[in-house]
């Protein structure tokens, strides 16, 4: 039986997370440089360093200081998710804080680990009334059942054509050899129905429920990702203010 995304992110496409070696205090991020580590070990010299290439490429392109940051204003959007509910921004702030979250797509080894560890924590957002929403290109999979959903605890929406990416300045166009290796190893024109080569940037917002972000992570290195203690302290600031 074919299965909804969101499961094929935390049940199957995991990857290395299944194998991992891991100790009770080991950070999100110290899970991704293991997962850097194996890609080094196998990949070719030049692949590495084409990548390497690609992130200067994107760290240099501007896309970081145009991008929405700490005292900024939150655009507000509606998604849909992959069952075709819609989902309001600024409707879900009317219950508390959202934690947003930019991935590039179930098919990223990377945005994969950061997910299923933001699953595994997401009642302790939950705990301070804060909504987890991930967001990337993707275009919705239309496969999901009521038992897939009931199994998930992040919002999970579809941004076709980076749109609300734009309005939040954290999309930037692949460098040409870098989008050949995803659209060859990937197929992401087919995941997000676009030939653009567009992705959003390693983002991790948290934001009041009176629209400001309060808390702003901005990185080009797709391998590095906000640490979800950071994002939980963040939800707790703005709990404790409310009180």
């Amino acid at each position: 039986m074919k299965r909804a995304v969101i499961l094929g992110i935390f049940l199957t496409m995991i990857g290395g997370i299944i194998n991992m070696p891991t100790h009770a205090q080991e950070t999100v991020n110290e899970k991704l440089q293991a997962k850097k580590a194996e890609f080094s070990k196998k990949a070719p010299q030049q692949k590495k360093d084409d990548y390497e290439e690609g992130i200067r490429q994107v760290h240099e392109s501007g896309v970081l200081e145009h991008a929405k940051n700490v005292g900024d204003k939150a655009p507000d959007f509606t998604l849909s998710n992959a069952v075709g509910e819609s989902l309001n921004l600024y409707d879900t702030l009317k219950n508390g804080p959202v934690v947003l979250i930019w991935y590039r797509g179930e098919w990223c080894p990377y945005c994969n680990i950061y997910l299923y560890e933001l699953h595994k924590q997401a009642d302790e957002f939950m705990a301070h009334n804060a909504t987890i929403i991930a967001v990337s290109p993707a275009k919705p999979d239309e496969s999901w059942s009521t038992e897939d959903k009931a199994e998930v605890k992040l919002q999970v929406l579809s941004d076709e054509g980076s749109k609300v990416a734009e309005d939040y300045g954290v999309v930037y166009t692949l460098p040409p050899k870098i989008a050949e290796y995803y659209q060859e190893a990937f197929d992401i024109h087919g995941a997000n129905d676009d030939t653009s080569n567009r992705l959003p940037l390693a983002a991790s917002y948290v934001i009041d429920p009176n629209g400001a972000i309060t808390y702003a992570y901005l990185n080009a290195d797709y391998r590095e990702r906000a640490e979800i203690s950071d994002l939980l302290e963040a939800v707790k600031d703005i709990s404790q203010k409310g009180n």
